[in-house]
Order: C-alpha cells, then structure tokens, then sequence
C-alpha cells in the first residue's frame, strides 16, 4: 500500500490484512524509507493527532479496521474472537498480569479503568453476553478502586477475584476459577459461554470505537539489569515500531554485568536485541544477568504454563551445560499435535520425571513447571 519515499500520517493504514492478519497502521507521521517482505521503515515522529478509521455501525468492523489483536501476547485477530453469539454468557477481562516484573496492565488499570470498561461493555454487545467480569487479583488494590468507581457511574459488569498463583491469567484458569468449569486441555473459553479478552485488548477496542483510533501504541514495561527500573518501569502509549532499546536508554541504560535482552515476560519472553522492536503482542522489555556457568548434565523439565522447551534449551546452552534429558510434566497431554495442560496450576509431585532423567545422566534440572 505504501511505497519508498511516501509521505505518511500516523494512523495511516500501510498494509492489509491477510487470512488471519491484521491490518498494519503507521505509528508515525513522517516518510517511508524501506519497504520489505518482513517490515515498513518509516522515518518519522510520534505525533498527539492521528489519520482515524472510518466510524461504522458494525462494531465489528471498527476493531477489523483499528487492526486489534490479542495484546496480552497471543495475537489472535479480536475481530475474530468477537465474532460469535453468545446469549446468556460471558465476557471476561482478564486483568491477572501474573508473568514476575510486569506491570503495565494494572499501571493502566489505576490511570485509564474507563477504557478497559468501555472495551468490555463494547465487547458484551459485540457478542450478546448476558454477563460482563473484571478478573484481577486482591492485591491489586488501587486497580480494583478505580474499576469499582467506574463500576459505581456505569455498571453493566462485575468484579471477580482470581487466586495470587501463576498462571492464573490462563484462559482455562480463569474459566475455572470464576465460571467453575473446568475446560478439557485444548478447549477453548466458548465452550463455557465465554469469551476472555486482555485488558489492553479492551482498550484498544475503546480506543477504536470510542475515538477512531488504530491500533498503533503499546503498553509497555522496562525491568531487570536496567538503571532505575529493578522493579520495573512502565512506559504506556509507546509507538509501535519503536526500538526496544530507546526504552532501555530512557530509564538510563545498562546495570552491568547484564545478559540478554528478553522480549516479553520472564516465563514465556524469547531472546531479542537491540534492534529488536515494539509489537502489538509484546508487553515488556527484560534484561537479564549474565548466564551463570553450569557445566552440568542438565535434564529440563518441560510444562505449558512455563517456559517453552525451546526457551528452556536456549537458557541451558546459554549455561554451557549439556541437554541429556527432557520430560514433560506429568499433566501434560497431546492434544492437536501440541502438548496441553491438564490441569494449570495445579502441579502434582515431579519424582517419577526426576528418576527418569537421573536414569539418562542427570544431574542438573531447569523446571518449568508452574509449581514444585
């Protein structure tokens, strides 16, 4: 749609969605300097206006045009997940945030509960539901206040407490500890009558509908080596396409020693870079320690509520240390040529697995498990 030397605007529509894409706006006001297969370069400046969608009567079409995907990592088209009827069922915020360091959903939360809430109420008509959640943790305690305030001008919805564990942002989890169904592995929420959107999701979807706005900001947070943000640091509305080490360099660089850059949380983030960019699914920018060195025979436990085997090899190679073992959690079951969780968070004992691979010349272990 856009080529070399083009004038853009921010908001800008620059590529069509295809299959189950998205459509792709500029972050950016400025010109187009590189057009390839993987990516459009835009040399540019964030502006506070921007080029808004068309308005329509068919909220659907608002958030297919806003170019809105699952922000909370999966990805998957909103306008596609929204795209059923569900009469007397549920649409459920999942306001969990349970990956260690990240914050931004619940720093959003307390600064703007007004949109999560318009996106959901959007949502619940978008699919018919009867019933309308806010799912969040107790100790969110200033979050919850706000919604309660927006809850107490516009009601339409609920608040229903998740348990302090990890993974409690699981869509299963949430299904079964606030509808009290529990999905067999590989269900997926409609099967309960429901449907359960990222809070930043919703938001973005107030944004469409609400304002006309694309998806072209994401919600961010900046933590581990990285001065002033130990505890993490949350940068909300950063233009998509922005290189995650401008935030790095924002908070005021590299603790040394530092490691790796992690894009994402620290249970389920893959390795990036420097050059590495902001996307519409990525929630945080982690840089680590150093690999500490383990020379050992190392055995990995794997588990789908933890780190993916391929993250757990490159964390153990990382080390140094030699891969003589992998095991699956014994929940873990086949389902559609993937392995699935029988039951997140719940993790049962782990010894059969040890003696396993202590039989194969074990004599490290990297858990991913969720539990013990």
């Amino acid at each position: 749609m856009v080529s070399v030397g083009d004038q853009v605007e921010r908001g800008q529509r620059i590529a069509k969605r295809e299959g189950l894409g998205a459509n792709i706006h500029s972050s950016l006001s400025g010109e187009v300097v590189a057009v390839t297969d993987e990516y459009i370069e835009i040399d540019g400046e964030k502006t506070d206006s921007f080029l808004p969608i068309e308005a329509s009567d068919n909220l659907l079409d608002m958030v297919e045009a806003a170019g809105i995907v699952g922000a909370g990592g999966a990805g998957f088209p909103a306008h596609v997940k929204l795209n059923i009827s569900l009469p007397g069922g549920y649409i459920i915020a999942n306001a969990a945030e349970c990956e260690p360091v990240l914050h931004h959903n619940i720093t959003m939360l307390e600064t703007e509960p007004e949109k999560v809430i318009s996106g959901l109420l959007h949502a619940k008509k978008m699919i018919s539901a009867e019933h309308a959640y806010v799912a969040i943790k107790a100790k969110y305690t200033q979050a919850i206040k706000a919604i309660k305030k927006v809850k107490d001008q516009v009601g339409g919805f609920e608040l229903k407490i998740l348990p302090d564990m990890y993974p409690s942002g699981d869509e299963r989890v949430i299904v079964r500890e606030i509808l009290g169904v529990e999905l067999e592995p590989g269900a997926l929420p409609s099967v309960a009558h429901a449907v359960i959107q990222n809070v930043e999701t919703l938001k973005r979807i107030a944004e469409a509908i609400d304002e006309r706005k694309p998806f072209i900001d994401k919600d961010m947070t900046v933590g581990g080596r990285v001065r002033n943000a130990n505890s993490g640091v949350v940068f909300l509305d950063q233009p998509i396409g922005r290189r995650v080490v401008e935030l790095i360099e924002e908070c005021g660089g590299y603790q040394e020693p530092h490691g790796e850059i992690v894009l994402g949380g620290p249970f389920t983030g893959a390795t990036g870079g420097e050059e590495s960019i902001i996307t519409k699914t990525m929630g945080a920018v982690l840089v680590a320690m150093p690999f500490p060195t383990e020379k050992s025979k190392m055995g990995l436990l794997v588990c789908e509520c933890g780190a993916s085997e391929q993250r757990m090899r490159d964390i153990a190679t990382g080390m140094g240390a030699e891969i003589v073992a992998v095991e699956h959690c014994k929940r873990m079951t086949e389902v559609g040529g993937r392995v699935r969780c029988e039951l997140p968070g719940v993790c049962p004992g782990q010894a059969e697995k040890i003696l396993l691979m202590r039989k194969k010349g074990m004599d490290a272990i990297l858990a991913g498990t969720c539990g013990d």
